[in-house]
């Protein structure tokens, strides 16, 4: 889509790039890098690139390994659930939807919907306020550098999952640790100590 508006002059943009400017950012600070001098084009070119994401994610969007295993550990335990996400409230909901969650989570905080998005604590802040836990109890799953921050900031241990960004990325955020997918030893060895902590409650997020 940059290419057919001649964004860089038409020179293609690359991974780092993408990972710089794009993954895991709000739309409104999106907009704000790709047009610093033309908010409102900038705007206008995320809803476009919003709309499109939308039609090409039914057809390619694939669950990560080991989702729905992890899914039935938090259900079977019975663990309040939240999605946070700096995407747009129809993009997240189509994806839940998609991949079967729809009745999975209690809440969906969107980014846009907070007084700050992420990297701000706001949004996992406002999760916590709604599904009426503590952050004592509750730990987060991450794929962004920006999301990780957020749930760090928040007071909250955040697992990163190394799916799309560098993992030294990732790192620099601070996450409790990093996992490939949702069958990593590394996580189902902390969800085993979790099992053998007595009388504890924890929420997912």
């Amino acid at each position: 889509m940059l290419l057919e508006i001649g964004y860089n002059c038409g020179v293609p943009v690359d991974e780092e790039w993408f990972i710089k400017t794009i993954a895991g950012k709000h739309n409104d600070d999106i907009a704000s890098a790709l047009f610093p001098d033309d908010q409102e084009r900038g705007l206008k070119f995320c809803d476009e690139k919003e709309a499109m994401f939308r039609r090409l994610v039914k057809e390619q969007l694939k669950p990560i390994d080991g989702v729905y295993k992890v899914k039935k550990w938090i259900e079977d335990r019975g663990l309040k659930r939240a999605a946070v996400t700096n995407a747009p409230r129809l993009n997240a909901e189509l994806i839940i939807e998609i991949l079967g969650l729809k009745d999975f989570f209690d809440v969906v905080i969107i980014g846009s919907e907070c007084e700050r998005a992420k990297p701000s604590p706001d949004p996992y802040l406002k999760a916590l306020e709604l599904l009426k836990v503590s952050k004592e109890h509750t730990f987060i799953f991450e794929d962004s550098a920006s999301g990780i921050k957020a749930g760090v900031a928040a007071g909250m241990p955040v697992v990163g999952l190394a799916t799309r960004n560098p993992p030294h990325i990732l790192m620099e955020a601070k996450p409790a640790f990093l996992i490939k997918d949702y069958e990593d030893s590394k996580l189902w060895a902390a969800l085993e100590e979790i099992d053998t902590k007595s009388g504890a409650t924890t929420t997912t997020v």
